[in-house]
């Protein structure tokens, strides 16, 4: 269904959004009357290319290059191929349409980071191949009207429960009402939700998204599943938040990735009959593995982020690999060999989609592509053994985002320079907020 037949087939629909990501990861776009939007779907939309490099509070970055030094230009901005769809979370029928940006002269905006993974993608369809992806997201239901976050009180129960009840039936249960309404916003949305269940965290859990053979679906999935699902819960009367670490004494939500990758022939390179898997296995986790501390801004870009990366609390801190172990940051887990595939579990729930994709992807080709071979995979507990270590604070990731010349090979020099002066504009004015208030800056927007 084109945009303009889903127009005509939603009547009902009085507004529009349309809306890009920025490097956080934050939807930024326009309201727009329905009777204007032909126009958006033939035209596009304009607005600053800066507007996709703002920092986390949605101020300009001061030394970026695309505000006052180019005169704050336009970029056009056309729909993606996703098309609109509903926003269930409103109250007044509306449709979202999700856009990119490009040059007036059609070119793409390296500043974008849907782009980013699309020039990933390009490389891999390159050499014959078509990387399939699927997302496991972790998030908190929270109580934040408080002056501390609390879990919310269960619409069913009318209790709240101040406990983590992992792999609980219960604990889904006390919130029937919201993941029935969720489930079904995302079937309007369609969004592949899967299997939903209660995790280690206060209030917290995770639903996994199916696979996609078509990387920027995926990504697409994630970032409008972290809208719908913030916007149901407030819907609610409480909030859900994918920041990495909301309370101090448990576990913080991750964000994992499953991926495989297809030949021309459909045939998964991961495989080869057995439980090891292929040469292209190890490559591609060689690459993963090189590519790790250099990619943590990445994974963890936020200041809470290195809140969660704390040793024995189900967040990889040691660069290692295994076979069926989650204690390991790349874990290949057991199954048909058919379905060989590796999960990328070091990223906390605080990511940009497109970014995180783009970056794991990424570092897999690089991997294939130079025939890298990994260390032996490790057994046992992952934290008691003596590993290289991630980096541990923005101050260190950001430096080693600075020096790599792995990621050069997989981000544009544009965005590399964008993500750097986001990123040290935010260190420098977090250091001047308490705990508190950084998590209320965190709470609703990652």
């Amino acid at each position: 269904m084109t945009p303009t037949d889903w127009l005509r087939a939603h009547p009902q629909v009085r507004t529009i959004r349309v809306a890009a990501s920025d490097l956080n990861g934050q939807p930024r776009g326009k309201r727009i009357p329905t009777r204007f939007a032909g126009k958006v779907v033939e035209e596009g939309t304009r607005f600053p290319l800066s507007a996709l490099n703002l920092d986390i509070w949605g101020e300009d970055i001061d030394d970026s290059p695309l505000v006052f030094e180019t005169g704050d230009a336009d970029g056009v901005l056309r729909p993606t191929e996703r098309g609109f769809m509903p926003m269930p979370w409103l109250s007044a029928p509306t449709g979202l349409l999700p856009i990119w940006m490009f040059h007036e002269d059609g070119r793409p905006f390296d500043g974008d980071p849907r782009h980013a993974l699309a020039r990933v993608v390009e490389r891999y369809k390159a050499r014959g191949l078509t990387p399939v992806a699927a997302v496991e997201l972790e998030f908190f239901l929270i109580d934040d009207s408080g002056k501390s976050l609390q879990v919310p009180i269960s619409p069913r129960s009318g209790k709240r429960r101040k406990a983590a009840e992992v792999l609980s039936i219960r604990a889904l249960d006390a919130f029937d009402e919201f993941f029935t309404d969720l489930y079904d916003a995302c079937e309007e949305m369609d969004i592949p939700a899967d299997t939903a269940i209660s995790e280690a965290g206060l209030g917290q859990f995770e639903i996994n998204l199916m696979h996609q053979d078509d990387a920027l679906r995926a990504a697409d999935d994630a970032w409008l599943f972290k809208m719908l699902v913030k916007g149901m819960a407030r819907r609610h009367g409480f909030a859900a938040s994918f920041m990495a670490k909301p309370y101090e004494d448990y576990a913080g939500s991750g964000l994992h990735v499953h991926f495989s990758v297809l030949d021309r022939d459909g045939n998964n390179i991961f495989d080869d009959g057995g439980p090891k898997g292929s040469d292209a296995l190890r490559h591609a986790i060689a690459g993963c593995l090189k590519a790790m501390p250099d990619s943590m801004l990445i994974f963890a870009p936020h200041a809470n982020s290195y809140d969660r990366l704390v040793p024995e609390n189900h967040a990889p801190t040691g660069i290692a690999w295994a076979y069926e172990n989650r204690t390991a940051a790349i874990r290949v887990p057991a199954g048909n060999p058919a379905a060989r595939r590796i999960e990328h579990r070091v990223a906390g729930g605080d990511v940009n989609p497109y970014l995180h994709l783009a970056a794991v992807l990424g570092a897999a080709l690089t991997g294939i592509e130079d025939g890298e071979e990994p260390p032996a995979p490790i057994t046992g507990n992952a934290y008691a053994l003596d590993l290289p270590q991630v980096p541990n604070t923005w101050a260190e990731a950001i430096d080693a985002f600075d020096r790599s010349e792995r990621m050069k090979r997989i981000f544009a020099p544009m965005l590399i320079q964008n993500l750097l002066l986001t990123k040290r504009q935010e260190m420098h004015y977090m250091a001047e907020l308490t705990p508190q208030e950084q998590v209320e800056i965190y709470l609703d927007t990652v």
